[in-house]
């Protein structure tokens, strides 16, 4: 089983922008939309909603309901769209995605999430997987874990990936809950000890390629959230040391390519800070990381920014600018 290493689904941040722009770094990585839900699919506008520019990299969408014949319609409808495969969110903890049933708070109704994956799997092609958390609220024990993994299996979930905290659905905010319930990776480890052929990724706090490489020793995959959208350059890092590509473009020239990318999606309405904003990071840890950060936030990271402003910019970085050489 090929080791992957990929990066997380975040609510508004790993839109389809954010995958072109990791993909100009990385060609390796595996990449998930943020979470789409599946009513959205149904009766909104599609084409805005699931089309990306065609990459190398496998896409995943990432779907949200509890809705088992919503999703099997929301799942026909993506089926034509490029993706790899589709992703049914178990993890989210926030208090509009529980009053609206989806995510975390599924982990309550295994039998209602079998129906899910299962009408899932019989109306697509594309394989079905889960994202889900050790446990939630007082329930955090391995036996309960090991049957939830069952149960999805059993229902068609081709893939597991497992955040290595509980979800506390009712007393923490969606940023408490991914910092305050402790990391427990031995749990994660157990599962896949227990489910030798099945393909199980770990998910959480995970932030440096060494430990990138501790856990591929272990579980199949990884998978990356915060740590890669404020240090977008990152994935330079797991390119050169997890995947051995030395062919890895450098933060200028990821800019460079950039631009085309900008110019065609302006070009259709697109505004520009939708696009730059993901970019504020990175120059992280080089010099010129804060001029950087200052200059986007006052001229691109705004409402009527315009590509003039990244020409400027783009301008002081070709010319090798003392602020923005990089290390």
């Amino acid at each position: 089983m090929k080791k992957t290493v990929s990066v997380a689904p975040m609510m508004d941040c790993t839109d389809k922008h954010e995958i072109y722009f990791l993909s100009l770094i990385s060609k390796n990585i595996h990449l998930y939309t943020e979470m789409i839900v599946a009513n959205a699919i149904i009766r909104g506008d599609k084409t805005k909603l699931l089309s990306f520019k065609k990459i190398n990299n496998p896409v995943t969408l990432q779907v949200g309901g509890s809705d088992p014949r919503e999703l099997a319609e929301a799942c026909k409808i993506s089926e034509d769209y490029g993706y790899k495969e589709i992703n049914l969110n178990l993890g989210c903890p926030s208090k509009k995605v529980q009053k609206n049933k989806f995510g975390a708070c599924l982990m309550q109704e295994p039998d209602l999430v079998a129906k899910c994956i299962e009408a899932m799997a019989n109306a697509s092609k594309l394989p079905i997987t889960i994202k889900t958390r050790i446990g939630y609220n007082d329930v955090e024990n391995f036996e309960f874990l090991k049957s939830f993994i069952q149960t999805t299996k059993d229902a068609g979930s081709k893939k597991f990936i497992i955040h290595a905290r509980k979800a506390l659905l009712k007393k923490l905010t969606p940023k408490e809950n991914l910092n305050i319930p402790p990391l427990k990776y031995d749990f994660v480890y157990k599962l896949k000890d227990y489910f030798k052929d099945d393909e199980i990724i770990i998910n959480g706090g995970v932030k440096t390629t060494e430990e990138i490489k501790k856990h591929l020793k272990i579980v199949d995959g990884v998978m990356i959230g915060r740590a890669i959208y404020h240090s977008p350059y990152f994935l330079a890092d797991i390119e050169r040391e997890i995947f051995k590509n030395e062919n890895v473009p450098t933060r200028t020239e990821v800019m460079e390519n950039l631009i085309p990318y900008i110019q065609e999606q302006t070009s259709k309405g697109i505004q520009l800070n939708h696009i730059m904003r993901h970019t504020v990071g990175l120059f992280h840890g080089q010099n010129g990381s804060k001029t950087w950060k200052q200059y986007l936030s006052k001229n691109m990271c705004i409402r009527d920014a315009d590509l003039q402003k990244v020409n400027h910019i783009m301008d002081q970085v070709r010319k090798n600018n003392p602020v923005f050489l990089e290390r």
